[in-house]
């Protein structure tokens, strides 16, 4: 064998091994930690609001403004909105608090606020009355509505 057959097959063989290890030892990829925060009922009593001691009176909980995205895994559009969510939820970290009521699991809360779409957001301003929306939003939109009516 020449020289360079020797290299040729050598390369060969390094690259078989080494794409064949990548395959076998692939390191399982990292998940983006989330900023939104999906809620249960009992985490909603005590982060947003207990409806249950007075369902007359809304007294919100948080030591932010909030935003509450009612939702289903099955809803297109709450699919198109999540990762806006996602993203300013992230841009706005520490300022606003993003949380996720999947309807299907919390049924109680979607009745509890007349969800009868999806997408639904609560806006929760810190010392203003909560304000619904229902259908999806642009980024743009969510971010003026964040801006001028959560955080002003």
């Amino acid at each position: 064998m020449n020289k360079t057959t020797c290299m040729l097959l050598l390369t060969g063989t390094i690259l078989l091994s080494c794409s064949g290890n990548q395959n076998n030892n692939k390191q399982p990829e990292k998940e983006t930690a989330m900023k939104t925060m999906k809620l249960t009922k009992e985490d909603f009593l005590k982060k947003v609001a207990n409806y249950e001691t007075d369902p007359t009176e809304w007294e919100y909980l948080g030591d932010k403004p909030a935003i509450v995205d009612f939702y289903a895994d099955w809803c297109a559009p709450c699919k198109m909105i999540a990762p806006i969510l996602e993203e300013l939820a992230t841009e706005y970290d520490g300022k606003i608090h993003i949380y996720k009521v999947d309807v299907e699991k919390e049924q109680e809360l979607a009745t509890v606020f007349g969800i009868q779409s999806i997408p639904s957001l609560l806006f929760i301003p810190m010392n203003d009355d909560p304000q619904m929306s229902s259908g999806a939003m642009s980024k743009s939109d969510l971010r003026r509505v964040i801006d001028d009516v959560l955080l002003k």
